[in-house]
């Protein structure tokens, strides 16, 4: 169960309410409280079938002792007796495999409703499509390019002339929405990589490098093959998915395990290559690196007690700000709307930079509490004393390359063509001040 099911038992509203400020089917909770309500009563039915049996068992021992000692007088009563017992207890044994097959496909039945329910929003969410996120708050001022007396160049140009982007070759090797890196374009990844990686220390991140394909467990259990599941490459001859996302590797680190409260929260940052078909996004960003099949990523992800999951929400959020800061970048922070969050997501934020030359804010971070959602379905619990439960999960991109290195190119271009590296950048890069 994905849910906390006493929530559908006591109050299936608050999922009606959670479904309609996703935009999503309301009635699919009526088919899955009858669906509930089937699964217990046949468990139920065979937990009582059990009980009997044992029961029974409990009379065939001494009856069976009672047989032996017995003079040949008693002994025909007692065989009939015997034998009463061990024909019922035969047609219970197989009453019982039966309650017990029952049982299992009813919990199945509950548990592929279970799993269209994406998970409970936080009634805080502004409600409504993409386009009706609230802004909390902008930071910087996009730089006056009129003022400065030139026209800005798009990323890709100014890569172009930097030698550092190679769409051409990109497409030529692998086909469209694929980039090289070159030159000091890679040397420009290396350093947010380490300065990202450097970054996540300071704050008691664990740095990780993760694998790039995981088995369905992993996919399914994050979240990923339910509205994500056209945007996911899956290698069918090994039945394995290459990740769009680190998250998920790292949500399944912990997969089927108990972590002491007191070793919580266990928090994580993890480095690894994403893959996304990128399927609906025809005619979208196809012009340089902003969208595309494959790139590299700084996650970060947190295990926590669920009462803490709130204020780890905004710890990483106040850790994206500051690479954001560092990289003197000007963005807006905005407060995602219910019916883009995903399935995973309670609460969602989004960092969007400006983008000088396409006059918008784009999204380069995102932060999501998933609460218990992630968990229950990996089988992720707490030891809290003599109790376990399902713990709280959250993710929160640090750096997605292409997206940085765009902001980068275009927010700190020259009119001479070059661009300046921000000073948090410069030690990563040989002491060197810009780009030409």
């Amino acid at each position: 169960m994905v849910i906390d099911p006493a929530i559908l038992r006591t109050d299936p509203d608050r999922i009606r309410e959670s479904q309609r400020r996703r935009g999503e089917d309301e009635k699919i909770v009526d088919s899955l409280i009858a669906a509930d309500q089937a699964m217990r009563t046949a468990r139920q039915h065979f937990d009582e079938l059990r009980n009997q049996q044992k029961l029974i068992g409990k009379d065939i021992g001494p009856l069976q002792g009672q047989l032996k000692k017995a003079d040949d007088a008693a002994k025909p009563a007692l065989q009939a007796q015997l034998d009463g017992l061990m024909a019922k207890a035969q047609a219970l044994a197989e009453e019982t495999k039966a309650a017990e097959l029952a049982s299992g496909d009813a919990a199945a039945e509950a548990e592929l409703l279970w799993l269209q329910i994406p998970n409970l929003v936080n009634l805080d969410s502004p409600v409504g499509g993409e386009a009706d996120f609230t802004v909390i708050e902008h930071v910087g001022v996009p730089r006056d390019f009129a003022a400065e007396g030139f026209v800005p160049k798009d990323h890709l140009e100014i890569g172009e002339a930097l030698s550092a982007i190679d769409v051409e070759r990109g497409a030529k090797v692998s086909g469209s929405r694929f980039y090289y890196l070159t030159g000091p374009g890679a040397e420009l990844e290396f350093a947010l990589l380490n300065l990202a990686m450097d970054h996540a220390r300071q704050h008691g991140l664990i740095p990780m490098i993760t694998p790039a394909l995981v088995l369905p467990t992993a996919m399914e259990g994050t979240g990923f093959l339910g509205q994500a599941a056209e945007n996911v490459y899956r290698v069918e001859s090994d039945d394995l998915y290459l990740v769009g996302t680190s998250e998920v590797p790292l949500a399944a680190f912990h997969s089927e395990e108990i972590i002491d409260v007191a070793d919580l929260p266990k928090r994580y940052a993890g480095w690894s290559s994403c893959f996304r078909r990128e399927a609906g996004s025809y005619g979208k960003d196809t012009r340089g690196i902003i969208r595309v099949h494959q790139f590299d990523k700084v996650e970060m992800f947190v295990f926590c007690d669920p009462a803490n999951a709130e204020a780890e929400h905004a710890n990483m959020l106040a850790w994206e700000k500051e690479f954001l800061d560092a990289l003197e970048l000007p963005y807006r922070v905005i407060d995602v709307a219910t019916g883009d969050l995903g399935s995973s997501a309670s609460r969602k934020f989004d960092i969007e930079a400006w983008i000088p030359t396409q006059d918008a804010y784009r999204e380069v971070t995102s932060t999501s509490n998933t609460n218990e959602f992630q968990a229950r379905r990996l089988r992720i619990r707490m030891r809290d004393g003599e109790t376990t439960k399902p713990l709280a999960t959250l993710n929160g991109t640090l750096c997605a390359m292409p997206r940085v290195i765009v902001a980068i190119l275009e927010n700190h271009q020259q009119a001479d063509g070059s661009v300046m590296i921000p000073a948090a950048l410069r030690p990563y890069m040989q002491g060197r001040t810009q780009l030409s």
